[in-house]
């Protein structure tokens, strides 16, 4: 397993995957700007890569780049298929290569987006690997998919997502952090609240909606956020592209991975300790710390004088 982390990783192992491609690559792709990604995507085609593209219908930025790019991938080889309209937006975003290594991204294959505080995973896992081409096919026939992945490790909007994203929170005991630019879906507000009320540190870098206003929650500092993440108990980590609201959960094709590879989750922790330490919280929290230390230091040399005297006092 490798956890990519933007924006320090770059293009740098989209575009080796793609190079080193023997058979196939399955990529569903919503948004799309890198041309180096492209002409590698061309260069494996003409090398007889069969690469199949499974473009979403629309995005927030319209349809016009993404019809063109269609057409340049079809020049050159590529199989194309456009998403149909089942759901609201395909909005998921991953890559299979030769049936055997799936990639995961919060990511859209942007210049902006790696620009962005980002994740991706990367696995062998077959049962990820197998759900994740179900998908693929299903999307691209335009055809119902049921997910047959019974340890739940691969989430999707909107057959398992929901189920399978609240149980990963309701088994917070310690620790739960999320990267997710908006919180709005009441069941998931109302279960983090509850971790809170157990005792659980939750801690959110992004957006919260109203009903959960009391939550410790920070934007992200100096660099923009595109992921949807959580680490619970530095034991288990999702990364995907479903937030925590309604939409996302229940009317758009969404696509996630739950890993507990534990150095993993322990670079998924890493990132998201640094990037907390940098917001305004952490700094009032931290003053507020060597506040009290500093106060307990006092009562101890006080306490401290006080024993001698009462010591001296006694001979």
């Amino acid at each position: 397993m490798e956890l990519i982390v933007q924006p320090a990783d770059g293009m740098k192992l989209l575009l080796e995957t793609v190079a080193a491609a023997q058979k196939s690559i399955d990529i569903m792709i919503f948004r799309f700007d890198l041309m180096p990604m492209e002409k590698a995507l061309e260069a494996a085609a003409s090398r007889g890569v069969v690469i199949r593209a499974l473009i979403a219908r629309e995005s927030s930025q319209g349809d016009k780049r993404l019809r063109q790019l269609e057409m340049r991938m079809l020049e050159k080889g590529i199989i194309v298929a456009r998403t149909g309209d089942a759901f609201v937006r395909y909005h998921g975003k991953m890559m299979i290569v030769d049936r055997q290594e799936l990639h995961v991204y919060g990511f859209n294959y942007t210049s902006l987006d790696l620009k962005s505080r980002s994740f991706g995973i990367v696995t062998k896992d077959r049962k990820a690997v197998m759900e994740a081409l179900r998908v693929f096919e299903a999307d691209t026939l335009r055809q119902d998919y049921e997910p047959q992945d019974e340890e739940g490790s691969f989430v999707v909007s909107p057959e398992n997502a929901r189920e399978e994203l609240a149980t990963f929170i309701k088994r917070a005991k310690k620790q739960l952090l999320i990267y997710d630019p908006k919180v709005t879906d009441l069941q998931m507000i109302r279960l983090i609240n509850q971790r809170i009320k157990a005792g659980v540190d939750v801690r959110i870098l992004g957006k919260v909606g109203k009903r959960g206003a009391s939550m410790r929650v920070q934007k992200l500092p100096g660099t923009r956020l595109h992921v949807r993440a959580m680490i619970r108990d530095g034991e288990a980590a999702f990364v995907g592209s479903q937030s925590l609201r309604a939409l996302e959960l229940d009317a758009r094709r969404e696509v996630g991975l739950i890993v507990k590879e534990l150095k993993t989750v322990k670079r998924l922790l890493e990132v998201f300790e640094e990037d907390w330490s940098r917001t305004d919280l952490a700094a009032r929290e931290a003053k507020e710390v060597k506040k009290e230390e500093k106060e307990q230091k006092k009562e101890e040399k006080e306490l401290k004088k006080l024993a001698e005297v009462a010591e001296a006092a006694t001979r």
